[in-house]
């Protein structure tokens, strides 16, 4: 049978490669979930204008100072 490392260095290695493993599909998560709602919102703005609307996306205009 192969003898498993005992040291402290194979055990260190192996929890940083798995926390690194971690922060980078947990960044994939979050860039997914952000993807998914600009994708919706920009779909429900072109939903608006092929509707034949003008005003999906009105513009706020500043205030007049007198």
């Amino acid at each position: 049978m192969a003898e498993r490392g005992t040291g402290n260095d194979s055990d260190a290695a192996r929890q940083t490669g798995a926390l690194m493993g971690f922060v980078v599909i947990l960044l994939l998560a979050i860039a997914g979930v952000v993807l998914v709602r600009e994708l919706g919102e920009k779909a429900k703005l072109e939903d608006c204008l092929m509707a034949g609307r003008r005003n999906c996306a009105p513009i706020e205009l500043p205030l007049r100072q007198p």
